[in-house]
């Protein structure tokens, strides 16, 4: 029973309001942790690679480029470079620079590939002839069938 003297009170709800803020400190928190997380799983656990498609594309049209001048096209997920010389002759690169993977394009001017982002240069066979770039641009063969120009992707020896 109770001491002489001594009165009980009722134990009282928890507040409303308490209740709404430690719902936001908890949603906080779950909120903090989950953005910690994802990107490390995200890192451990990387998407799957893209599909290169196939190994034949066609580029262009015969007649679509005029002589000295390039046209970018897609090989799959990654960019290439088609290229009519002055010589009339067509060629066909990864438009894709070593160095830090940016676009590169031609340059009638200079004959020569450029890249933009930090001034490399290649040359029409794809070697890398000054600038930051590590390694040569990936060539790929060409042939004319009909009026479509047609880029292959090199076999490996």
């Amino acid at each position: 029973m109770n001491s002489p003297g001594r009165i009980e009170l009722p134990a009282a709800p928890v507040a409303p309001r308490r209740r709404f803020v430690e719902f936001l400190l908890g949603g906080g928190l779950l909120a903090s942790a989950i953005s910690f997380l994802y990107p490390l799983l995200r890192y451990l656990i990387p998407p799957p690679a893209a599909d290169l498609g196939s190994d034949t594309v066609i580029a262009g049209r015969v007649g679509e480029l005029k002589r000295n001048t390039g046209k970018i096209f897609r090989f799959g997920s990654k960019p290439g470079l088609l290229i009519l010389t002055a010589e009339g002759e067509y060629r066909a690169l990864s438009a894709t620079c070593t160095h830090l993977d940016c676009t590169v394009q031609y340059r009638g001017d200079l004959h020569e590939i450029w890249c933009a982002c930090h001034n490399g240069l290649y040359d029409l066979n794809g070697r890398n002839i000054s600038g930051p770039p590590p390694r040569p641009l990936e060539a790929y063969d060409v042939h004319v069938r009909g009026e479509e120009i047609v880029v292959n992707r090199r076999r490996g020896a």
